[in-house]
Parts: C-alpha cells; sequence; structure tokens
C-alpha cells in the first residue's frame, strides 16, 4: 500500500441521544446517532414512535 493516502483509524466515540455510548474504531472521531439498539422497538421489544 501506499504511505500518505489512507485515512487514519483512531478509537471513535458513538453517543447515541439516549445516553448509550459506545466505543469503536474508525477514521472518524466522534460519532452522533439518534437511535440505536438500547433504544430501538425492535431491540427492545417495546413499541414506540421512531
Amino acid at each position: 500500500m501506499k504511505k500518505g493516502i489512507h485515512p487514519e483509524f483512531v478509537k471513535t466515540t458513538i453517543t447515541c441521544h439516549c445516553g448509550n455510548v459506545m466505543e469503536t474504531m474508525s477514521t472518524k472521531e466522534n460519532i452522533k446517532v439518534e437511535i440505536c439498539s438500547k433504544c430501538h422497538p425492535f431491540y427492545t421489544g417495546k413499541q414506540k414512535l421512531v
């Protein structure tokens, strides 16, 4: 692979609107999402308007 053309792979914090925080690796440092597996009706089994 050529040096200097690939994006840097960094530790990433993903923050959901419900307050759930997850850490992973990505080319972006921080990602904010509106819905995750902790608050999505499919995973929680609770019916709510998304």
